[in-house]
């Protein structure tokens, strides 16, 4: 004959319509803390998006310098910059190589890009 495992009791916390619920309710202090937070963060993070694309829009038909991954420096003008952030288009891209009259960077392989403001 086995004995029985005793079984622990699960408790659920209690819903926002019981008097003593802890934080679930929209009008809850914590919540609201939480929701302000929260909405900051958004701000910053729209002023630093902001910010990134008035860069890029600065850049456009600029001389750039690239630094890449692999440890090489390449020099040209700046084109554009895709939506997700994957690449950047270039064009007169000087490389060890020699000059390419238009290419894709990948910016997976970018390291950083400077250019100068007039």
């Amino acid at each position: 004959m086995s004995v029985p495992v005793p079984v622990g009791v699960l408790r659920l916390p209690r819903g926002p319509e019981h008097p003593a619920s802890r934080g679930f309710s929209p009008s809850s202090p914590r919540f609201q803390a939480l929701l302000g937070a929260e909405a900051l963060a958004q701000g910053v993070r729209a002023r630093l998006r902001q910010r990134w694309l008035r860069g890029l829009g600065a850049a456009r038909g600029r001389p750039a310098r690239f630094w890449l991954r692999a440890g090489v420096r390449v020099d040209a003008v700046f084109g554009a910059a895709e939506v997700g952030g994957a690449a950047v288009q270039v064009d007169a891209l000087q490389t060890p190589l020699g000059v390419q009259g238009a290419a894709l960077l990948r910016c997976s392989d970018l390291l950083a890009f400077s250019f100068l403001l007039p």
